[in-house]
């Protein structure tokens, strides 16, 4: 069913509150590091108000990926699906509870990477299908456009004469002649 010519259908609710939300093109290096930068801050709010609940974590990873690839700029869509894991490895340092210096401290986050893992593949699943439903959305936007442009040059070409057999005439096909001398 159409709406007429003169009256606009209402916009829902929920479209009007998305149009609000901020609407950053971030860089494939600016994404990871907002990634980065955000799962590390809220491991650590998790690892003050929660004691490093994993469960916590992961649930806020979640909507971390699927902001690192909204936010991601169309050329860089393929950086979504790399940069959140590598996030969710610095964000989970905080959390993973190693002890006994370095060595230790690596082999508790190593550890808690492998336990965590259904979370990191959600998440990384999570930011892989919205860059790739954005990156489907601009080639049919782009085939839209060529499809348009090559309508309209076809529309706008010069009509051919019957009288010409068809052929468009000579001055209009090669352009002003030069004089030879």
């Amino acid at each position: 069913m159409s709406t007429p010519a003169g009256r606009a259908r209402p916009v829902p609710p929920a479209v009007l509150a998305l149009r609000r939300l901020p609407n950053p093109r971030l860089t494939g290096i600016g994404a990871g590091l907002f990634a980065a930068a955000t799962m590390f801050v809220l491991a650590c709010v998790d690892w003050l108000l929660f004691d490093g609940s994993a469960v916590v974590f992961g649930v806020l990873f979640l909507p971390v990926s699927a902001l690192t690839a909204f936010w991601v700029r169309p050329a860089d869509l393929v950086t979504a699906p790399i940069s959140v894991p590598i996030a969710f490895a610095v964000g989970i340092i905080p959390i993973s509870g190693g002890t006994g210096g370095l060595g230790g401290q690596m082999m508790a986050v190593v550890t808690a990477l492998a336990v965590h893992a259904g979370w990191l593949y959600g998440g990384t699943l999570v930011a892989g299908l919205i860059a790739t439903v954005r990156k489907v959305r601009l080639m049919r936007a782009r085939q839209r456009r060529m499809l348009l442009a090559a309508q309209t040059a076809r529309a706008g070409a010069q009509p051919q004469s019957p009288r010409s057999g068809g052929q468009a005439p000579r001055a209009a096909a090669q352009g002003p002649r030069r004089r030879q001398r």
